[in-house]
């Protein structure tokens, strides 16, 4: 009988570890019960139960925008906001500090990072993107293990009424390897509950042990899960609830401390949750879902949505359904709190889940155009009440929505056509270009996400070239790298001869007026104008003119006119595509374009063949290209905010920028104190808060020459010259009685900018250093990544608060006060490589100095105590005699040594060497010799020979020597310890 439960039991395990979260399409009922309640009723069920019954204090939800954690994209569990009660780092005096018990349903986005649902989304009936995760938790031991298993228990059997028969746990079965027993503690409380032991399942570490990181507070978990089949066949289980019992640290070692304060931190699927008390076979059959899958059905036309999943998907219509309901959560929380498409991070990752929706609902559910964004008010309906901030920002999710779907639309569209032209000239076993999926992408010119590219091509029974891609993905990430400095090296360049030929030839310069030819929709976003061209020359890249070339090649074309931004001025220059006009299936990505002698050379590789005379449209890539206004107009108002903080006679000595960063040098005398550098942030935060316009003209050179203030570099300008001024017209800021240009940022400059001031969103200066005595560089970002740096810096400067208080607290234990330490040398090493406001970095680095220096001297006090009381217990072991070989407990090498050192001050004439045994087999050794055995007798030999026994290292001195380790026999270690010295005594 036991043989066959234990069977039972592993089959079990291995079913539970293969099997999909939710079986097949079957519409049979889960669940006999009454009628079942509502998402909200759920949600609320939880909440109460928590709140009333056990005195939790109801929190709300933390925005899905991580606050101050750069290691995630966005929130993905509940206990993200309490990361810093676990890490030990909230501020004593913060309401957290606070919390003893608390619960929420927090809102929660796994997408992209190391936890990402994205591409499993549609495919079956279980994954999404957004979810809601109901939560409570326990902090510093207010409760544990029998009280949180006994509430878990309590809610889902007496307030949901849950079958007792339908739920099955599983608990740690333990980790000989690390040295953990099995949590038999929760074992036996669900089996005091009343759980039948078949029912009670053991894990090892991979499914019951949870860890924050590589690194941090971990405990092992146990965990709640129902069953689908009930009592039909075998079970199919699903896990419901999951309870982690923080109980240890990970040390940076590998090795497990126990915490001095214990934590429960539990998390439970509203959408699982519903799905099983509604009796639905998938979380998509809810009314979470159902709402809006029935929007959709109406707002499409299409047949209506069956559950279907696999082969018995006719067309993929029910994945469609689902990607769409699934993503249209997502896009409408995220954008209400604060994040919203872009060009990286989380905000990418937003971009590739909209764009993904708008494939689905218009290539496979035949939506009209404008669909997606009409389905917010119905997400805001079913979620409004529970997350007020949906409610308070639908028209403006809506209307966000509808205009990046349109903007895809249009890409979507020549995309498709352009693979169509792409697998006809392709052979039957052919893979399909890395290049052109690569133009297609979000990295290249049409901004399609690479996996519907990849889906696209799977449906027509093409595979990518993905060795090849890999290879683009390498080079694109080097040149992100290299961003932070201008490009000295071009492949392409016009040199003396070709100048001297254009110029023999009659050859006008290139017209790149329409690169100032974009505007503002009245949406706030912008609209880049394409612009028609005309092949003049073509270059290969040894610099030769051809008249034509061929597929694949890499060259230069030369046109009469073009929108595209030549490097310059230091903006980097513009990248994007050229079509032919008649033939826009064919994309001709330019890399860069460069200007030489007045004629602008684009450098392209070519898909197909071109010859001069071809007429092209040509297209910029307008991420990258607002991306450099929005670094430029920024430039312009770091540049004004340094004169206003450090005086009228500060020079710019140059500056960079791209879309990720600027980089300015500036002339002065001795670095920015941080309250220059919060003042400079400050001033352009006020131009950017209040959204001011941003005027350009040309004018004659003639006209700037006495303006008082006007900003100029020490350089040639062409004339008319072009003037930006900030705030106020042209004509005003140029009045020499108005004084215009000592109150705004005025300056001559050829690059592109802003119309308005306010799409910069703010400006932090992130790093400095002295470039030559009298300049000191400046490094800042703009937009999402300075928020992001700000809260960065705010999260640092709470963990150095939480961190002096902690110090200022004291600690009679050395463990405690070598964890201080430790978390000191952490915080310093973080403040100094974070992306945070430099003038915070500063200010934090002169208090941890401070601190530091405070923890390491209460450490050494506190070590020389323990030392001493250790060095008293040794010596009332061991009498007088030429040598002391024993074991002692300590924390650290630090202790050994000092209690080693003290043994010899009070037996002058006695060689000492001790043992400390460690977790998992180590050994700390430390030992000296005494003077009159030298030089015939030496620590460093000893401690070497007593470590090469435990197959471990020693390094030191001929005085005092220590090293390390691991063993299972001490008495064999001090044996070789012992006999060693004698032999050399």
């Amino acid at each position: 009988m036991a043989a066959s439960m234990a069977s039972a039991a592993g089959g079990l395990r291995r079913a539970l570890r293969r099997s999909p979260l939710w079986g097949g399409p079957s519409r049979r009922p889960l669940s006999s019960e009454p009628p079942p309640a509502q998402a909200t009723a759920v949600r609320d069920a939880f909440l109460s139960f928590f709140r009333d019954r056990h005195g939790h204090r109801l929190v709300p939800s933390a925005s899905v925008r991580p606050r101050g954690d750069p290691s995630l994209l966005f929130v993905n569990a509940g206990m993200n906001q309490f990361k810093p009660i676990f890490l030990g780092t909230v501020n004593p005096r913060s309401e957290m500090a606070g919390f003893r018990r608390v619960a929420n349903s927090q809102k929660c986005v796994r997408a992209g990072g190391r936890h990402n649902d994205l591409e499993d989304v549609g495919r079956d009936l279980s994954h999404h993107t957004f979810f809601e995760m109901l939560g409570n938790w326990a902090f510093g031991g207010e409760y544990f293990k029998e009280e949180a298993c006994s509430m878990a228990w309590e809610l889902l059997t007496q307030v949901y009424g849950i079958p007792k028969d339908r739920l099955w746990v599983s608990y740690f079965g333990g980790d000989p390897k690390a040295g953990l027993d099995p949590d038999l503690e929760s074992r036996d409380i669900w089996l005091n509950l009343g759980v039948h032991a078949s029912h009670v399942l053991s894990f090892g570490p991979q499914e019951n042990f949870w860890e924050m990181g590589d690194t941090g507070p971990c405990g092992p978990c146990t965990e709640i899960h129902y069953d689908l089949a009930g009592r039909v066949g075998a079970p199919q289980l699903v896990e419901l609830w999951n309870l982690v019992f923080i109980q240890h640290n990970r040390e940076t070692d590998g090795s497990l401390q126990p915490l001095p304060q214990r934590h429960v931190d539990t998390g439970m699927g509203l959408e699982r949750l519903v799905a099983v008390l509604q009796g639905t076979p998938s979380t998509y059959d809810t009314d979470l879902f159902s709402p809006l899958l029935k929007a959709i059905h109406q707002g499409c036309g299409a047949p209506p949505y069956l559950g279907q999943v696999g082969a018995a998907d006719e067309g993929r219509t029910d994945m469609a359904y689902r990607v769409v309901a699934d993503h249209i959560r997502t896009l409408t929380v995220c954008i209400a709190d604060g994040v919203y498409p872009g060009m990286s991070g989380a905000p990418l990752v937003l971009r590739r889940i909209l764009r993904r929706a708008v494939r689905f609902s218009t290539e496979v559910l035949r939506a009209p155009p404008g669909f997606l964004g009409s389905l917010v008010p119905v997400v805001v309906e079913i979620l409004g009440d529970a997350y007020p901030e949906l409610q308070k920002h639908s028209a403006q999710i809506a209307s966000l929505v509808s205009e990046e779907e349109a903007a895809f639309l249009a890409s979507l569209q020549r995309g498709r056509r352009i693979i169509d032209q792409t697998l006809r000239c392709l052979g039957p076993s052919e893979l399909f270009p890395a290049e052109v999926a690569w133009s297609l992408s979000l990295s290249g010119n049409l901004g399609l996400p690479l996996d519907l590219v990849e889906l696209m091509l799977e449906e027509k029974g093409v595979q990518l070239d993905t060795a090849g891609l890999a290879r683009l993905a390498q080079e694109e990430a080097k040149l992100r790298s290299r961003q932070a400095e201008p490009v000295q090296k071009q492949a392409l360049q016009l040199n003396v001869h070709a100048l001297g030929e254009l110029q023999r030839r009659g050859v006008p310069p290139t017209d790149d007026s329409p690169k100032y030819n974009y505007s503002l929709r009245p949406s706030g976003g912008y609209e880049f104008n394409p612009c028609e061209a005309q092949v003049l020359q073509l270059y290969l890249e040894d610099g030769t003119a051809v008249a034509s070339v061929g597929k694949g090649q890499h060259c230069g074309l030369l046109l009469d006119k073009t929108n595209f931004y030549a490097e310059q001025g230091g903006q980097a220059s513009d990248r994007g595509y050229l079509v032919r006009v008649g033939q826009e299936d064919v994309l001709f990505p330019v890399a860069q374009a460069q200007i030489c002698g007045g004629f602008i050379l684009h450098e392209a590789v070519a898909p197909e063949g071109l010859k001069v005379g071809d007429q092209v449209q040509l297209h910029v890539d307008e991420a990258w290209r607002l991306g450099c206004m929005e670094k430029h107009t920024a430039t312009h108002l770091l540049n004004w905010a340094l004169r206003q903080a450090l005086g009228p006679g500060t020079e710019q000595r140059g500056s960079h920028l791209n879309p990720e960063r600027l980089r300015f040098d500036v002339a002065t005398q001795a670095p920015l104190t941080p309250e220059q550098l919060q003042a400079v942030e400050g001033t352009v935060q006020e131009a950017v808060g209040q959204d001011e316009a941003v005027y350009m003209e040309e004018v004659a050179l003639a006209h700037t020459a006495h303006v008082p203030g006007l900003r100029s570099l020490d350089e040639v300008y062409p004339d008319p010259v072009r003037v930006v001024s900030v705030g106020v017209p042209v004509a005003h800021a140029l009045d020499p009685a108005s004084q215009a240009a000592l109150q705004t940022s005025v300056e001559l400059c050829c690059g592109t900018h802003l119309l308005r001031t306010g799409a910069i969103g703010d400006l932090v200066i992130i790093g400095e250093r002295q470039l030559t005595k009298g300049t000191v560089r400046l490094l800042a970002v703009t937009g999402e990544q300075a928020q992001q740096a700000r809260e960065v810096g705010q999260s640092l400067a709470q963990e150095v608060e939480a961190a002096t208080e902690r110090l200022s607290q004291g600690s009679q234990d050395v463990v405690e006060a070598h964890r201080l330490s430790k978390d000191m040398g952490r915080l310093i090493d973080a403040v100094d490589t974070a992306v945070m406001p430099q003038w915070q970095r500063r200010e934090l680095q002169a208090t941890l100095k401070v601190l530091q220096r405070r923890a390491n001297t209460a450490l050494r006090k506190l070590e020389l105590g323990q030392a001493a009381q250790k060095t008293q217990e040794l010596l009332q072991r061991h009498s007088e005699g030429p040598l002391i070989v024993d074991t002692v407990a300590a924390e650290s090498l630090s202790v050994l040594v000092k209690v080693v050192r003290q043994l010899c001050e009070r037996a002058p004439g006695t060689s000492v060497l001790l043992l400390s045994p460690q977790p998992r087999g180590h050994v700390l050794c430390a030992c000296q010799v005494a003077q009159s055995a030298m030089p015939t007798f030496t620590a460093e030999a000893w401690a070497l020979a007593v470590c090469s026994h435990m197959g471990g290292k020693a390094w030191g001195s001929q005085v005092v020597a220590q090293g390390t380790g691991t063993t299972a026999d001490l008495e064999a270690a001090l044996s070789t310890a012992r006999t060693y010295a004698l032999n050399q005594l």
